[in-house]
């Protein structure tokens, strides 16, 4: 399986633990991830799409229950990241769909050393386009461009003066 599909079932086990109250309930729901059935629909032309079918080896299992479970214990971390930088809006205000898509990239930008930065990032804009509305992808790019460079970038480019005005609110 290819990373970008391990990286898709990921985003959906995070999308779909997100509506659990305690982070014990969600990841004990994780497992039903592997036992759903799958699910298809019809384009306007006609074509048969796959939305969602698990064939996994285990060896892919595996890695998606530990790469999960990990995210999982670092939504707290990430979510706090997120509120620093995202100016006028914070976490519990976002989409569950932008959401989940920042703090998987964001783990990936911060604990994941095999996957280069803009990478993430490009994937998770891919995502966005696949599984949010219209202005996702540029939320999500927008939101995980300034934590590309790190302090390097603020030095570079200062804020522009109102978003500093704003940086109290929400």
């Amino acid at each position: 399986m290819t990373r970008r599909e391990l990286r898709e079932h990921c985003f959906k086990m995070l999308f779909s633990a997100d509506f659990y109250p305690t982070k014990e309930e969600a990841k004990a729901q994780l497992e039903q991830y592997f036992q759903s059935p799958e699910e298809d629909d019809v384009d306007p032309e006609g074509v048969c799409l796959v939305l969602h079918k698990v064939e996994l080896k285990e060896a892919d299992s595996e890695y998606l229950r530990e790469r999960t479970g990990n995210i999982m214990d670092k939504i707290p971390e990430i979510d706090q990241k997120i509120d620093q930088v995202a100016a006028g809006w914070k976490t519990r205000r976002m989409g569950k769909v932008e959401l989940t898509i920042l703090r998987l990239a964001l783990y990936e930008m911060g604990y994941d050393d095999t996957i280069p930065e803009k990478v993430s990032v490009n994937e998770a804009v891919e995502l966005a386009k696949k599984f949010g509305g219209n202005e996702s992808p540029a939320f999500v790019n927008g939101i995980l461009a300034k934590f590309i460079g790190g302090e390097e970038r603020e030095k570079e480019e200062p804020e522009p003066a109102a978003d500093s005005e704003n940086k109290g609110q929400a």
